[in-house]
């Protein structure tokens, strides 16, 4: 499926999300504010929907949100008897068998998990709450670029839950197991300065430069030639797994690609 040379419309617009694709450029964007984006098991479809139809020339992902939230978290109305309309609730499903349980939380994890894939970089732009699955949603990014008024915070555990949308993973590798336990366990709220200068942010900045600042973060990845930016993508992911000498073996190999690549030596 060949990119538009223009934005011409949303590939994807249904159940609080909205797809945009502009050449290399796609945009995800979250649009029910007046409930400060708040998820749910349609909007998580909808978001793994909106990985599928990304076209291959797509480089650079920015996912964002309307309004003053990026997202409050799980709607609470998953909580309740009648859960949402034409899904069963999540008290239904816990009283399911397991692999029922396993299965559907399996699903919910899809919308959390393509953001890393490896042909593409994608940025958060994160302004005001970002909660609990809105957190993690911003985790599941490869980078973060976040508003001076963001204010992160893990309430999984408070409410008696664990965080299960593929975040435990991301926010250990950027803030340690220490730092990572403390948050979750205490649902605090972490803020600009503390999101940055732990890892979790790249970039903070005020929130009417929210939208620069990301545009000229995608630009200058762009920059970049698309094989070397993939290349360089993957050594990376794979450097938490590996040990000192493995991952020098990995960066031969990586870079021999590329040199038989440049000179037109590649399969």
């Amino acid at each position: 499926m060949a990119s538009p040379a223009h934005d011409t419309g949303p590939a994807l617009d249904r159940d609080g999300v909205r797809l945009t694709v502009d050449d290399a450029i796609a945009t995800v964007t979250l649009t029910n504010p007046a409930k400060r984006n708040a998820q749910s098991p349609a909007l998580w479809r909808a978001l793994a929907e909106a990985g599928r139809l990304l076209p291959g020339s797509v480089r650079a992902v920015v996912l964002k949100a309307e309004g003053k939230s990026f997202s409050a978290g799980l709607d609470r109305q998953a909580f309740t008897p009648e859960g949402f309309d034409g899904e069963p609730s999540f008290i239904d499903l816990a009283r399911g068998g397991d692999a029922e349980l396993d299965a559907a939380i399996a699903e919910y994890q899809e919308a959390f998990t393509w953001w890393r894939r490896g042909d593409i970089v994608s940025v958060a732009a994160v302004q005001g709450h970002a909660i609990g699955a809105g957190f993690q949603l911003a985790l599941a990014c490869d980078l973060r670029v976040v508003a001076d008024d963001v204010q992160f915070a893990m309430r999984e555990t408070s409410l008696g839950l664990v965080p299960d949308l593929t975040g435990t993973h991301p926010l250990v590798s950027l803030v340690g197991y220490a730092r990572a336990l403390e948050i979750c366990a205490t649902g605090r709220f972490v803020l600009a300065d503390e999101a940055v200068n732990s890892g979790l942010a790249n970039l903070a900045v005020p929130a009417d430069q929210l939208d620069g600042a990301v545009h000229d973060l995608v630009s200058a990845v762009l920059a970049a030639p698309r094989d070397a930016v993939v290349e360089t993508k993957v050594l990376l992911q794979g450097a938490q797994n590996r040990d000192a000498e493995a991952q020098r073996v990995a960066e031969r190999a990586a870079q021999a690609r590329r040199l038989r690549d440049l000179a037109g030596l590649g399969e």
